[in-house]
């Protein structure tokens, strides 16, 4: 009795959650490119945002750093604004830096894209990101 009830239970999770309602967004970049990812994922309330980085062409010109977290935030914003969200909804954030010495850069930046509370945050050193970005930025957000 008691393993009917648990496998009636499980199959009830299994089939709320083959249920969830998933919306995808791609950003103009990944679009325009045919980028096999989506920039960010709705689920229900939540929304992941994949790891973003400034685009590649600006890249290439040797911004700077304080731009390219700019940039970066600025494409966080727009998928999070695509999903009915805002910045204040960010509840995780991770950041990947190539340069832990850009960490105050980043901060200055950053903290002009949040009111009140900031979101959980990790900022991990790594040795190298995908077209010469400085930053990568790794995003939770979930509508209030």
């Amino acid at each position: 009795m008691k393993f009917r009830f648990f496998v009636g239970i499980l199959l009830f999770v299994i089939s709320a959650a083959a249920q969830t309602d998933r919306k995808f967004f791609k950003s103009k970049l990944a679009t325009e490119r045919n980028l096999p990812f989506s920039s960010g994922v709705l689920v229900d309330h939540t929304l992941y945002v994949a790891g973003t980085t400034a685009e590649p062409a600006q890249l290439a010109k040797g911004i700077a750093p304080d731009e390219e977290a700019r940039m970066v935030m600025e494409q966080i914003k727009q998928t999070v604004q695509g999903a009915g969200m805002g910045m204040d909804d960010v509840v995780s954030v991770q950041v990947f830096c190539t340069d832990l010495a850009l960490y105050d850069a980043f901060n200055r930046v950053y903290s002009g894209y949040f009111h009140g509370n900031f979101p959980g945050r990790a900022f991990i050193g790594v040795a190298k990101l995908l077209f010469g970005a400085h930053f990568e930025v790794v995003a939770v957000a979930i509508k209030k």
